[in-house]
C-alpha cells in the first residue's frame, strides 16, 4: 500500500504543479494552454542545468527561471497584443516539441532519451533528515506541490491580491474603472505559472526519474489543462483531479506488471481523465437545465 501511495504522489506532483499555474491564469482571464510546453521546456532546462552545475538545485532554479521566460511567448502576444491565446498557446507548445528536441541533440550530442552517471537527481526526503514512512520515499518538490495547492488556496480567498485578480478574471472592466492594472496583473498570472510549470519540469525530469527523453511531459500538461477546467477557481477540486490521474497512471503501471499490455496501462490514466470531464460536464448542464 505505502508503495502504491508513494506512486500515485510522485505521479501527482508534476501535473498538480502545471495544474495550479493554469488556474492562476484562468483565475487572471487568461486560458491557458500552453502548460505540456512548458512542462516539457522545464523537463529540459532542469536536466541542463543540473548536468552543467553538477547540482540538481540549480536545475531546479535553472528550470523555474527559464520557464518563467519562456512564459513570455505566451504573456506578450495575449496580454500586450491581446491575440487570441490558445491559437498562441498552441504555437509554444509546437515549440516547445522542437525545440527541446533540436538542442538536445546540439547540446547533449543524442536523440531519444539523455541519462548521464553525471546527472544529479533531486535527493529523497530521506536523504534531508524529513522521511514520511507512509508516503515512501519522495523528492522534496512532491510535498512542495501539495503546500503550493494550499498556499494558493489560501491567498485567492483571504488576501487582497488574490481577491483582486480573481476580480479581474471576472470583470476586466470593472476592476480597471477603479484603477487596478489588468495588464500587469495577467502578465504575473501567466510568468507564475510559468514558474509553476518549471517546478512540475524539474520535478518530472529531476525527482520522478533522473533523465530527459523527447515529449517526456506526455500529455500531462493536456491532464493540467483539463484539472483547470474541472476545478474554475477551487484549487483542492483542481487537486482531486489531478490525484486521479496520479492513482490511474500508479495503477496502470502495477496492471503492466501483471500482464496488461503497456499500450493499454499508458492509455488508462487519460481515459479516466477524459471520462472524469465528461462526468463532470454533464452534471453541471444538467444543473444548468434544472
Amino acid at each position: 500500500m505505502t508503495t502504491f501511495l508513494a506512486a500515485v504522489l510522485t505521479a501527482t506532483a508534476p501535473v498538480v504543479l502545471a495544474a495550479l499555474g493554469g488556474l492562476l491564469c484562468s483565475v487572471s482571464g487568461v486560458f491557458n494552454m500552453a502548460l505540456e510546453g512548458q512542462l516539457l521546456w522545464g523537463a529540459f532546462t532542469a536536466v541542463l542545468f543540473s548536468q552543467l552545475t553538477g547540482s540538481a538545485w540549480l536545475g531546479v532554479a535553472g528550470a523555474v527561471l527559464c520557464t518563467t521566460l519562456y512564459a513570455l511567448l505566451l504573456s506578450v502576444p495575449a496580454v500586450t497584443f491581446r491575440a487570441d491565446p490558445v491559437v498562441v498557446a498552441v504555437g509554444t507548445n509546437l515549440l516547445a516539441l522542437g525545440l527541446t528536441a533540436f538542442l538536445m541533440r546540439q547540446i547533449f550530442g543524442s536523440g531519444g532519451t539523455f541519462s548521464s552517471p553525471d546527472l544529479a537527481g533531486l535527493p529523497a526526503l530521506a536523504a534531508l533528515g524529513l522521511d514520511v514512512p507512509v508516503a515512501g520515499p519522495q523528492s522534496p518538490l512532491v510535498p512542495v506541490a501539495f503546500l503550493l495547492v494550499a498556499a494558493m488556496a489560501w491567498w485567492l480567498g483571504r488576501t487582497r491580491s488574490g481577491l483582486r485578480l480573481r476580480g479581474i478574471g471576472q470583470h476586466a472592466e470593472a476592476a480597471e474603472s477603479i484603477g487596478l492594472r489588468v495588464p500587469l496583473y495577467r502578465h504575473a498570472a501567466v510568468l507564475g505559472a510559468g514558474a509553476l510549470c518549471g517546478l512540475g519540469g524539474a520535478q518530472l525530469a529531476l525527482g520522478n526519474v533522473t533523465l530527459f527523453s523527447e515529449g517526456m511531459s506526455a500529455g500531462r500538461g493536456w491532464v493540467a489543462v483539463v484539472a483547470v477546467m474541472l476545478a474554475g477557481s477551487r484549487p483542492w477540486l483542481g487537486l482531486g483531479a489531478c490525484l486521479l490521474f496520479g492513482a490511474a497512471e500508479a495503477l496502470g503501471f502495477r496492471l503492466q506488471g501483471l500482464g496488461l499490455p503497456q499500450q493499454a496501462a499508458d492509455a488508462a490514466p487519460y481515459l479516466i481523465t477524459l471520462l472524469a470531464l465528461v462526468v463532470v460536464a454533464a452534471a453541471r448542464r444538467r444543473e444548468a437545465l434544472a
